[in-house]
């Protein structure tokens, strides 16, 4: 057994030593063999110069994760491209690892001496986990039956969960990179790399017992494992898995968070792209099947390694939304090849092994930069899935139909409460209606709530126009208000006084707002004229008025006005004759001064003119 297992190991150390790598650790195989592993070594990503290089390493020394500063200027350098040798440190800026590291009161290390204790009871090794895959199904099946072999102790230091969790994490060894030369057969190096990420995995299913190890996470933490070392592997799997930002929506132990992304996703590309997916679904194929296995490797299967890192560059940056925005940009680059195809086994092959011309650096990152994706579609497609399940297992859970009434109780019934009746199928006819209503008229239902939300939650202290029309209604409801509350004022002030109809209306030039009585009885308007005012009291009528008046225009009075002797300027008569024509002028002055006064009213101040008519 000891030489079958030594000679296989000589061949396929053999075997991996004449291979060629690529810059990013893939083996080069010949053309032939290129479309079984569907990895292509022709990358096309940009390189830095110097400067901008330099430039770079001087924004992660002193980065600020909380900066928008720092944030748009990295956002920038994904767009000219990270260089590979600065991709461990960016990523590890922008997940803010050591903050986790600190706060956190797990120790990794005293994680893994916990763990060697079961792996030494069953006799495994972590170097050499992916050969033990027998043994581990062996005691898994022994442990099931309740039929322990006879050499194995009483006290066990391991139990038949921790015996699933290693089984499950060697059989995903086999399958993570297969071609990567850290996890390729039985070199030196591979068997490190496979030991460290078993570790990886194993230690985080200890950290987070709620989401534990699902399939999926071995991609995951590989990709980490070639930028960054053991321990801040493990932290950035931590950040990744566990803010909301990031993956916490897609990993659990049941699984139904990634079929329910799955199914937002399949809504979020019904409302960009519906007759791409009428198509699709014409043909009888589910997004799930290809959305899934995107989402759950972090589009890791695309043959292009270098947009592969600059899609993770994103997700660094954005999160969950990064996701969203990599799968609608590679349906987008396939919408013509798609729509031309109408049998399910060409459409799922070319959606789940994505062609190299379209997965190219030059072609997908370009793509990829022009689409966006905002984050309340994601939420409002959230939403309307929420509200189709739940409408689902409502539907499931209707209440039995109760046993049939006598004829003479549903005649009562119907006699007494036929309205009741006739309301409630009113009601079901609406819901029937309201369950018929349109996915797109939901969508745009669920946008005004959610943007009326992120409103109320900014806190602006800025009025708004209905808050500006409800104080101007105030303002002119207590402008009524005070107006009434003057003329019944005065009309108590002149009944009491038994004032003339003409001296009442001069009092109700007073009754405006900020107007104030004076010595005489007479209120005065302390207010500034306005312009028209003034330039209508500016012509002939105007000028005698004021030449004939001691005071404004705007204040004298009617009773003033009809009450006043003009003074005549000619001198005194000396003669019968000149006396008679004195009288005679100042009879003729007299008459056509309450004319003049009245017209003058009416030309000054038509506001009042209109509270002398309401009095009268």
């Amino acid at each position: 057994m000891g030489r079958r297992r030594s000679s296989t190991f000589s061949i396929k150390r053999r075997a991996t030593e004449g291979l060629v790598f690529d810059e990013f650790g893939f083996a080069q195989t010949k053309r032939k063999d290129q479309k079984l592993q569907h990895r292509c070594h022709d990358y096309s990503y940009p390189q830095l110069n110097a400067r901008r290089v330099k430039e770079l390493c001087e924004l992660l020394s002193y980065w600020n994760g909380s900066s928008f500063i720092c944030r748009s200027q990295i956002e920038r350098f994904m767009r000219m491209g990270i260089p590979p040798a600065l991709r461990g440190r960016v990523w590890k800026c922008l997940l803010n690892i050591d903050k986790l590291r600190e706060s956190s009161a797990f120790n990794y290390q005293k994680c893994l001496d916990e763990i060697r204790g079961p792996l030494v009871d069953l006799g495994v090794s972590e170097y050499g986990i992916i050969s033990a895959i027998a043994t581990l199904n062996d005691t898994e099946n022994d442990l099931g039956s309740n039929q322990l072999p006879s050499r194995c102790p009483p006290d066990l230091a391991y139990s038949s969960a921790d015996v699933t969790i290693f089984r499950q994490i060697a059989l995903d060894l086999q399958r993570s990179f297969p071609t990567h030369r850290t996890l390729m057969g039985e070199s030196p190096e591979a068997i490190e790399g496979q030991a460290k990420l078993f570790r990886v995995l194993i230690a985080y299913a200890k950290y987070n017992p709620k989401i534990g190890y699902s399939q999926g996470m071995s991609y995951i933490a590989a990709v980490l494992l070639m930028h960054l070392s053991e321990e801040e592997a493990f932290w950035a799997l931590g950040v990744l898995l566990e803010k909301p930002k990031y993956l916490s929506e897609l990993f659990d132990l049941s699984g139904e968070k990634i079929q329910h992304q799955a199914m937002v996703f399949h809504q979020f590309f019904k409302h960009r792209k519906p007759q791409l997916s009428k198509h699709i679904e014409d043909v009888r194929v589910s997004s799930i099947h290809f959305v899934m296995p995107w989402f759950l490797t972090l589009f890791t299967s695309l043959p292009c390694w270098d947009s592969v890192l600059a899609i993770w560059d994103l997700i660094m940056l954005h999160g969950l939304s990064a996701v969203f925005r990599t799968g609608l940009t590679i349906i987008q680059l396939l919408e013509s090849r798609l729509m031309n195809l109408t049998d399910e086994a060409a459409v799922l092959p070319l959606l789940l092994r994505v062609p190299v011309d379209v997965s190219q650096h030059c072609v997908l990152l370009p793509a990829l930069w022009s689409t966006e994706v905002q984050e309340w579609e994601i939420k409002c497609m959230n939403s309307l899935v929420l509200e189709e399940t739940e409408g689902h297992h409502l539907g499931k859970m209707e209440k039995p139909i109760p046993p049939p009434l006598p004829t003479k109780v549903k005649e009562q019934e119907k006699s007494v409460d036929g309205p009741k009746l006739e309301a409630k199928n009113s009601v079901r006819k609406d819901s029937s209606v309201s369950g018929v209503k349109n996915v797109f008229t939901r969508l745009v239902r669920m946008a005004q709530c959610y943007l009326l939300d992120k409103d109320c939650q900014s806190g602006d202290s800025k009025p708004s126009p209905s808050h500006g029309c409800s104080a101007r209604r105030r303002s002119s409801k207590a402008s009524r208000t005070t107006s009434s509350i003057t003329q019944s004022q005065i009309r108590a002030k002149r009944s009491q006084k038994g004032v003339s109809q003409q001296g009442s209306v001069s009092q109700t030039r007073g009754t405006l707002p900020g107007s104030t009585p004076d010595s005489d009885g007479l209120v005065k308007d302390s207010r500034p004229e306005p312009a028209a005012f003034r330039r209508m009291g500016s012509g002939p009528v105007g000028r005698v008025a004021r030449r004939r008046s001691s005071l404004p225009p705007r204040v004298e009075s009617l009773r003033l006005l009809r009450t006043r002797t003009p003074q005549s300027p000619s001198p005194s008569p000396s003669s019968p004759a000149q006396t008679l024509a004195h009288q005679r002028r100042k009879t003729a002055l007299s008459r056509e001064l309450p004319s003049r006064c009245h017209c003058l009213n009416k030309t000054t101040n038509p506001l009042r003119n209109t509270q002398e008519s309401q009095l009268i």
